[in-house]
């Protein structure tokens, strides 16, 4: 009978795949090379945070992990979307009037998009209409998608929905970011994947991106969240969707799990 934790709870960076993950573990502990082992839900490569691994038999009960409620951080960005919901995806809109011009003298409330959020009442008016059961499309440039998606033969009506819940939403940070760092923060988070992801064909498209918000001393609007849901709830497209509903694009810059069942980092 084996010594070896049949439930391994490693943390994923920035930038890995869960895959990587997994084989670095094993690099780092060789005594885990022969084993049969699995890691019990995915997380996007630019997401970090838990993820959970079985080892042994214990891969029989995979079923059973994945259908454990999650809790995650999530930083939102306004200002852009991507065909990905993350920064790891073509920019599709953009909004020039809600970045902040750092040394302009302009009042946050003459910001048309700025004076939608500001309000704490607003903001939380709008993150708790997510709070429940509701149908979310699966991300085109999912697992499930992504090979049709990027070769541009994925059709809307094919994306398919899972019913998810929402159990609490909260704020719990809020920040602004210079046009500099974040230009410096994407191209360094997209350089991190491996694997074939479109990295230099997004790299050229958010630099074009980012070109069009002058002068440089922009600053652009970030809300920090604590999502607590059931499993299968993708957080970029909560993130997407928290964008549409306020009128403002918007997508995930960061995401982090931090809980998974009874398992926490």
């Amino acid at each position: 009978m084996t010594s070896k934790q049949a439930v391994l709870t490693l943390y994923k960076n920035h930038g890995e795949t869960p895959l990587e993950c997994l084989e670095r573990f094993k690099k780092d502990n060789p005594e885990y090379l022969n084993d049969k082992m699995t890691y019990a839900g995915r997380l996007d490569p630019l997401a970090e945070g838990l993820l959970l691994i079985l080892v042994g038999e214990e891969c029989k009960n995979k079923e059973k992990y994945l259908g454990f409620d999650k809790e995650y951080e999530v930083d939102v960005l306004f200002g852009f979307s991507t065909d990905t919901y993350d920064i790891l995806g073509k920019v599709t809109k953009s909004f020039t009037d809600f970045v902040i011009p750092a040394k302009a003298g302009i009042q946050a409330d003459s910001i048309n998009l700025d004076s939608r959020l500001r309000g704490n009442d607003t903001i939380n008016e709008l993150l708790n209409s997510f709070v429940g059961r509701f149908s979310q499309k699966y991300p085109a440039y999912s697992s499930k998608f992504f090979n049709k998606a990027r070769r541009g033969e994925l059709k809307d009506e094919e994306i398919s929905e899972k019913v998810v819940e929402i159990k609490s939403i909260q704020i719990v940070g809020e920040k602004t970011i210079p046009k500099i760092d974040l230009k410096k923060y994407i191209e360094e988070s997209i350089t991190l994947v491996k694997g074939n992801f479109r990295q230099e064909e997004i790299l050229k498209n958010w630099k074009f991106a980012m070109a069009n918000f002058q002068p440089e001393e922009y600053n652009f609007s970030v809300f920090s969240l604590r999502v607590s849901c059931t499993s299968g709830t993708y957080m970029r497209s909560l993130a997407n969707s928290i964008g549409k509903k306020a009128g403002i694009p918007a997508l995930a810059l960061n995401i982090k799990r931090t809980r998974v069942g009874k398992y926490k980092i």
